[in-house]
């Protein structure tokens, strides 16, 4: 009997102690903030309460009356999450960013032509990739992450992305040297770099246990609420991961707003806390992309209530579907269009937002919806199916200007497109920036330094066989763009070089007299052989 006993009281024990083992795995996979802030939490102080019933209710079925402890702390989670929603706060959500109207004009500068981005997120992936397979000795170890921040690094627009451990057991062989490289992508010219690091990276997303990014911050700040964790560099070319700690500012839920950063060293795991006014100046990224956009629409939503919201919908502004990024003074900011709520193909305007600060401006102009941009810029060239990107906007000639690259079905850059903002109509398509710039102003902007156009010093020659040619038209004027088989360069010849020009075609072998000059090569004579 005693022994009997025993076993029944092992019994009990081995389920007491099954209650915190059970607590500390549910914590240990899913990192809910210890804080009574969190939803994620009070979740896990529900699932945690039903397992303790359970537990007790093998001991005795009286206790199955204590469900009701869970139950209430639904009902109450419920009531606090219903009383923090939009409905009974529309003015506060409305006004957790700050829209200030601006003006285009004087507050973006006219484009550096040498400094536009032409490389988009799709792009740099593909870039990357291409890169990361070039190298054998890693690319059976490590994959590329699909990361992709854009920074601005050291006065030019990049993406930088880690490498990442390919599976766990690619983890468990590589874990003690870590992650050698991180590649940055040139989102002017498309140059990649596959960074090698002096010391690897020993904490990131792919990692496991404590080394993996987001359980290493949870043990050391368990009661802070991350935003998404970004990968950056600091003008050294240091990785870090940066992450935006949130608060509740409206009700018991609502109402997200960063208030602190904490950055993290992905070399060694040191991590620092910085209010959100003493981030170094390096850091571009710290608020969410996805929750600027909510914000945004809920301050050109809500500045009349919430019901005229739904229903009369009277000076209700909505962004539009998609956004992008700008590279202004070294700071990153988020672009997208302001459109009435019927969605009428029109913009009111548009918004930039600091992602650094959130400081949000607002450029109140009537100008096409960006996907209206997008097709203009594909009729264009529809006889060769490309496809745009998504427009980024530039001033050029003080108006606000649509950019977009346009992709083959491989996804490669074959050619650029301007659209005048104001006229979506007004289209003006080029095989390279400067091209294109040239077309949309009317004059050769590779020029400008200089009141006159300089004769050429020099004149090259050379003979080769034609492997590629296109023809484009601009200003009413057929160029030709062709590649020979003995030389790298894209040479340029207007119709008036040579008569000849329309019947040359792919292997033809042709004798070029040409010109280089702002790296354009410039054909003056044309023969065939």
């Amino acid at each position: 009997m005693e022994q009997k006993g025993k076993k029944v009281n092992f019994s009990k024990i081995v389920r007491v102690l099954l209650i915190p083992l059970l607590a500390f795995i549910l914590w240990y996979i899913f990192l809910p903030a210890i804080n009574l802030h969190s939803f994620e939490f009070w979740i896990y102080l529900i699932i945690n309460l039903l397992f303790i019933v359970v537990i007790l209710i093998t001991f005795d079925k009286k206790y199955y009356k204590l469900f009701i402890a869970p139950g209430i702390l639904l009902a109450l989670l419920i009531v606090l999450k219903l009383s923090s929603t939009v409905i009974f706060h529309p003015t506060r959500y409305a006004n957790l960013i700050n829209r200030e109207n601006s003006s285009f004009e004087e507050d973006i500068k006219e484009a550096s032509f040498e400094q536009v981005p032409t490389v988009d997120r799709d792009t740099a992936q593909r870039l990357g990739s291409r890169k990361m397979g070039e190298m054998l000795d890693l690319v059976s170890q490590y994959n590329v992450s699909d990361a992709y921040t854009q920074i601005n690094y050291k006065g030019k627009p990049v993406r930088v992305t880690p490498l990442e451990y390919n599976g766990f057991l690619k983890w468990i062989g590589n874990k003690n040297e870590g992650i050698p490289n991180y590649i940055i992508v040139d989102m002017i010219d498309g140059k990649v770099e596959l960074k090698k690091l002096k010391n690897n990276i020993k904490y990131s997303k792919s990692d496991k246990f404590s080394r993996n990014i987001y359980r290493h911050l949870r043990l050391k700040y368990p009661k802070d609420m991350f935003f998404e964790i970004n990968f950056e560099i600091d003008e050294e070319g240091v990785p870090y991961w940066v992450a935006p700690v949130y608060h509740n500012t409206i009700g018991w839920f609502g109402g997200f707003d960063v208030k602190e950063v904490i950055l993290t060293d992905a070399t060694n795991g040191e991590t620092k806390k910085y209010n959100i006014e003493d981030v170094p100046r390096w850091v571009d990224r710290i608020y969410d992309a996805n929750e600027i956009i909510r914000q945004l629409n809920w301050n050109g939503g809500l500045q009349s209530g919430f019901f005229n919201s739904i229903f009369a919908q009277k000076g209700v502004l909505q962004t539009t579907e998609g956004y992008n990024y700008l590279a202004i003074d070294d700071d990153v900011y988020l672009y997208t269009g302001m459109t009435s709520v019927g969605a009428d193909e029109s913009n009111v305007g548009f918004v930039l937002v600091n992602m650094r600060t959130k400081d949000t401006k607002f450029y109140k102009m009537s100008s096409a919806e960006e996907f209206s941009a997008m097709e203009s810029a594909e009729g264009a060239v529809q006889e060769k199916g490309y496809i745009s990107t998504f427009p980024i906007l530039l001033n050029i000639g003080n108006k606000p200007t649509y950019f977009m690259s346009l992709k083959d079905e491989a996804g490669l850059v074959k050619m650029y497109a301007l659209v005048d903002a104001g006229n979506y109509q007004q289209v003006s398509i080029g095989t390279t920036v400067d091209n294109v710039v040239s077309t949309h102003l009317g004059k050769d902007i590779t020029n400008l330094q200089s009141e006159a156009d300089e004769e050429p010093t020099e004149f090259l020659n050379i003979t080769g066989k034609i492997i590629g040619i296109e023809s484009v038209v601009i200003d009413g004027n057929t160029h030709y763009y062709f590649l020979l088989d003995n030389s790298d360069k894209i040479f340029i010849a207007n119709i008036e070089v040579s008569e000849n020009l329309p019947f040359i075609k792919i292997d033809d072998e042709v004798n070029i007299e040409y010109y280089e000059k702002n790296n354009l090569n410039q054909v003056t004579k044309i023969e065939l052989k």
